[in-house]
């Protein structure tokens, strides 16, 4: 069984996928991509597609029947790889709808840090949601997380843009190598969040 093409379809056509689409889109002609409303629900709604289908699989024993059928190593790498994918998919359609309709020549936007931003807050949620075994923590905790760090940055440490979330989405300050000196900055974070998720899942699998 390809664990990772079963996850991304239960990931893409799930109603937290939809409902991320259409709350980007409905944010996004509320208030615009310079808004704080739309920073800042960021890491809200790239997890509501797949950050808790880990805890689903465990919770209702799903998992015992599924894991015969797959390798460990599958089941946890398709499990993270769809959470990302689909949480930045789900920021990424739903601002490009937003563009398509608007229809604005002068838009600023980035499509490729939109992405990778949702993908690592969805990862985050699902660590968390691992560590903790909780559904509310997943949703809440990785918005926490990034609200800290705005306050962290705006409050004290002006200076250190590099780990200033807003940053992520549209740099002011010149990066090494670009827009891609972010990209390269959130994919070593995902692959640590990536390790840690595979240390967890390993531990938990083993007592079921």
């Amino acid at each position: 069984m390809n664990s990772f093409e079963t996850d991304m379809g239960r990931a893409i056509l799930s109603r937290g996928f939809a409902a991320g689409v259409l709350l980007e889109i409905f944010i996004l002609f509320t208030a615009g991509f310079d808004s704080d409303l739309f920073r800042m629900t960021v890491p809200v709604l790239c997890t509501l597609p797949y950050s808790t289908a880990w805890l689903a699989d465990y919770q209702t024993g799903f998992i015992k029947s599924y894991l015969p059928r797959t390798e460990v190593t599958a089941y946890i790498l398709g499990k993270i790889l769809a959470c990302g994918l689909s949480g930045g998919g789900a920021e990424l359609l739903g601002s490009w709808i937003y563009v398509c309709l608007k229809q604005d020549e002068n838009m600023q936007w980035n499509p490729l840090l939109i992405f990778v931003s949702g993908m690592l807050w969805a990862v985050l949620a699902a660590v968390l949601a691992a560590l903790s075994n909780s559904r509310y923590i997943a949703y809440g905790g990785a918005f926490v997380i990034y609200y800290v760090l705005v306050i962290l940055h705006e409050c004290y440490f002006q200076t250190l843009y590099c780990l200033y979330p807003y940053e992520w989405l549209a740099p002011e300050h010149i990066w090494i190598f670009g827009e891609w000196g972010v990209v390269f900055l959130i994919a070593g974070l995902m692959l640590v969040l990536m390790c840690l998720y595979d240390m967890i899942l390993r531990r938990c699998i083993e007592g079921v």
